[in-house]
């Protein structure tokens, strides 16, 4: 005679300790205290005959045998999610989260181009520099190293980056080296040293622009308002150059090793968001 299986919110629970390594971020996800996670674990632990975590203190570490089980019960929870989507018939909104620059420049110009193709669903677009919890989205675009923990990051895109500057500021300067730009203004990046070494121009100091804006779009706005040279992404600010608002005075671009990547939660399965995924793929290999 086959043993029942173990309770569903059972699994759930060690699904999200083992995906977070952690019970109190796993019961701020699943809406319950620590405790409550930890006793959880502890009578599925019982009732299996298998220890799935060890313990040493505060920090949780799953066993082989626990996170073999959090894999299978992650991709089962994939499915009863697709399944359920298949079930109610009409699509639901897709909820996808962007970091702002992104969201503008890249992706929301190419959203017509995704209703355009047969099997589309309507976007629900939350734009945020910081990652929702796990149960607010069900794609996220987020730009680093691909290391978010509890997530499945698949790679977009390198981050790309090259100066522009206004063309009434160009024409106020000789620029007829890389070098030439550390005689300007430079709005603040972190890239900037990078980028005067690998165009080869040595540079015995940087000087940079009073203000430093928190985004890359504001960046922009101060370079075609003349404050002084940005340093951008071609990628997502190539519609600016083609329209004369800015100029890229040197063809050099830095690439990596941060990249825009597209996260999923582990054993996603849902047709749509895997679709969306594969349509960001398939949109960010096709050339400029």
């Amino acid at each position: 005679m086959s043993k029942r299986l173990p309770a569903m919110d059972s699994l759930r629970f060690l699904e999200a300790g083992v995906r977070h390594a952690n019970f109190t971020r796993a019961a701020a996800e699943l809406g319950v205290t620590p405790a409550a996670v930890s006793l959880r674990i502890r009578d599925l632990e019982a009732e299996l005959g298998v220890a799935l975590f060890r313990r040493s203190g505060p920090t949780v570490t799953p066993t082989e045998a626990g996170a073999a089980l959090a894999e299978h019960v992650a991709r089962a929870l994939g499915l009863l999610r697709a399944a359920v989507e298949d079930c109610r018939g009409a699509a639901e909104p897709l909820r996808v989260t962007a970091v702002p620059t992104f969201a503008m420049r890249w992706l929301t110009p190419r959203l017509a181009a995704y209703h355009a193709l047969p099997d589309a669903v309507p976007i629900r677009l939350d734009v945020s520099a910081e990652l929702r919890p796990a149960e607010g989205f069900d794609i996220a675009i987020r730009t680093g190293h691909g290391d978010w923990p509890g997530f499945e990051a698949t790679a977009l895109m390198p981050v790309e980056a090259t100066p522009m500057l206004s063309p009434a500021l160009e024409a106020r300067v000789k620029l007829s080296s890389p070098a030439d730009l550390a005689g300007l203004p430079l709005l603040p990046h972190d890239g900037w040293r990078r980028w005067f070494q690998e165009a080869g121009a040595e540079v015995p100091g940087l000087r940079f622009y009073a203000d430093d804006y928190p985004t890359h779009e504001l960046d922009a706005a101060a370079a075609i308002e003349g404050a002084g040279v940005a340093l951008l992404s071609p990628l997502l600010f190539g519609a600016l150059l083609r329209d004369g608002k800015l100029v890229q005075p040197f063809p050099h671009v830095i690439r990596g090793p941060a990249a825009h990547h597209a996260l999923l939660q582990p054993g996603e399965a849902r047709p749509a968001v895997l679709r969306f995924r594969g349509w960001l793929q398939e949109e960010a290999g096709r050339p400029l």
